[in-house]
């Protein structure tokens, strides 16, 4: 006589195998890669369930990196940014290695100390398609490049563009000594005031002009 599959049912929680780490609906988690040379995926858990022998899966959204995205990783993409894909899955929560955070691209940028646990992201990413949304984000400096979290960046007291030093002849380290920088076109303005601070740690939101997010070739 064949057995009765046994019934699924949604739970609220579940604690990560060997931690005392609880995963919800609507945590990010590392999930461990069938190749453990790769580095855990990243995913955002829309659903717990439980059938009636105690086996958890989660349904969970996936995370992209720029190198498993059509367009591949581009010169702007910060080493701890994720696209956040339309490709849905069900997983064992047993693969469920441990929880971090996926930031907001705004709050990213402030935060003081990066842990391992931190992430961003600023395109939802469509998986079939390789298109972003929003399609245009700003950019800044000579290079007009969007703003990679990692590289630093200097602040002209005069048009408030924001410049990378080799775009501008100077090397990081000349930078970071900088009390205050005018870029080569406000530099003849005699107008310019002395700055009463040195100038804010990244770009703000909104850029001079946009940039088509990178599509697949």
């Amino acid at each position: 006589m064949a057995k009765t599959r046994p019934g699924k049912r949604d739970i609220d929680s579940y604690t990560i195998k060997g931690t005392n780490k609880i995963v919800r609906a609507g945590d990010c988690v590392l999930m461990r890669p069938s190749d453990t040379s790769k580095p855990p995926y990243v995913a955002r858990v829309e659903k717990i369930e439980q059938d009636g022998r105690s086996n958890v899966k989660v349904r969970v959204r996936w995370y992209y990196r720029p190198e498993e995205s059509i367009g591949g990783r581009r010169q702007f993409h910060g080493a701890k940014e994720l696209f956040l894909s339309d490709h849905y899955d069900v997983q064992s929560a047993h693969t469920i290695e441990g929880k971090c955070i996926v930031h907001s691209f705004k709050n990213y940028t402030k935060l003081e100390n990066v842990g391992a646990e931190d992430y961003y992201c600023r395109f939802e990413y469509k998986a079939a398609t390789g298109a972003f949304t929003p399609d245009r984000v700003a950019v800044y400096c000579k290079c007009e490049m969007p703003y990679n979290p990692d590289d630093l960046m200097v602040q002209c007291e005069g048009c408030k563009d924001w410049y990378h030093p080799a775009c501008v002849g100077m090397t990081i380290e000349e930078a970071k000594k900088l009390d205050h920088f005018v870029c080569s076109e406000c530099s003849s303005d005699d107008d310019l005031k002395k700055p009463q601070v040195t100038f804010p740690v990244s770009p703000a939101s909104d850029g001079k002009v946009s940039f088509p997010a990178p599509s697949p070739e």
